[in-house]
């Protein structure tokens, strides 16, 4: 007899691992995939055997296990304290906190030193540091989609930082690039990835073989890149 209450069971990887997740059974025809603040919950009809739950959901590993990856990220927190260690552009730099009348961050190679009037104050030092963070991404991101415009022969009306908690660039139809300001962190050619895909969208506005054409014009490696991506994007949302 199937189980018709909300059940917690467990997804058995190829690699041996496994996924926890919460199977509720509904009057439905198709599956549904949630991925929220209390992991993987799955909507199935009520008579498909579980197996074959788990058969139907097998191509969506990879999306399942980047969506844990973030919100497990989100449970996370930077200790911004001195020796705390933070990226930029993927290099490893190291926080030095230091008190002071006035509130300032300023790099130096491998440290990034930051005054703060409110030493013990972590979400003061953190907005502190996004803050600037946020600035040295936009200067950076233009410049790149300068670069990459040329390339591509696109002309982009204007560069944003977005925010977002899943998307890593957009661009719509008025030309206009969003970038996420916590590529920041990333080696620069990652960054260069996301611009270019973005930047070829204006081309393109989908994924046919012609979009990734145009961004495999400029970056012939782009497909290690984008999997490079999936796999830092938790790391690049402990901050912010």
């Amino acid at each position: 007899m199937i189980n018709l209450k909300p059940t917690n069971l467990e997804l058995f990887l190829p690699s041996g691992k496994k996924i926890k997740y919460l199977l509720k059974r509904r009057n439905r025809r198709t599956i549904g995939l949630k991925v929220d603040h209390d992991g993987l919950v799955i909507h199935a009809p009520i008579l498909i055997p579980r197996s074959r739950i788990e058969e139907l959901i097998a191509p969506k590993l990879d999306w399942i296990q980047e969506k844990l990856s973030l919100q497990l990220s989100k449970k996370k927190k930077v200790n911004w304290k001195t020796g705390e260690v933070i990226h930029i552009l993927g290099n490893k730099v190291i926080l030095s906190l230091k008190t002071s009348r006035t509130n300032s961050v300023l790099q130096d190679k491998d440290i990034l030193h930051v005054e703060t009037n409110r030493m013990h104050d972590q979400i003061h030092s953190a907005k502190l540091v996004s803050k600037w963070l946020k600035e040295k991404a936009l200067k950076d991101f233009v410049r790149r989609v300068e670069v990459f415009s040329v390339k591509l022969n696109v002309h982009p009306s204007n560069v944003y930082l977005s925010n977002a908690k899943s998307r890593w660039g957009s661009c719509n139809s008025k030309k206009e690039i969003r970038l996420n300001w916590r590529l920041i962190q990333a080696p620069p050619h990652i960054i260069n990835y996301v611009i270019c895909h973005e930047l070829a969208h204006l081309k393109e506005m989908n994924h046919s073989n012609r979009f990734w054409e145009e961004v495999e014009k400029v970056l012939p490696e782009y497909r290690s890149s984008e999997k490079e991506l999936k796999t830092l994007s938790s790391d690049l949302y402990l901050i912010g």
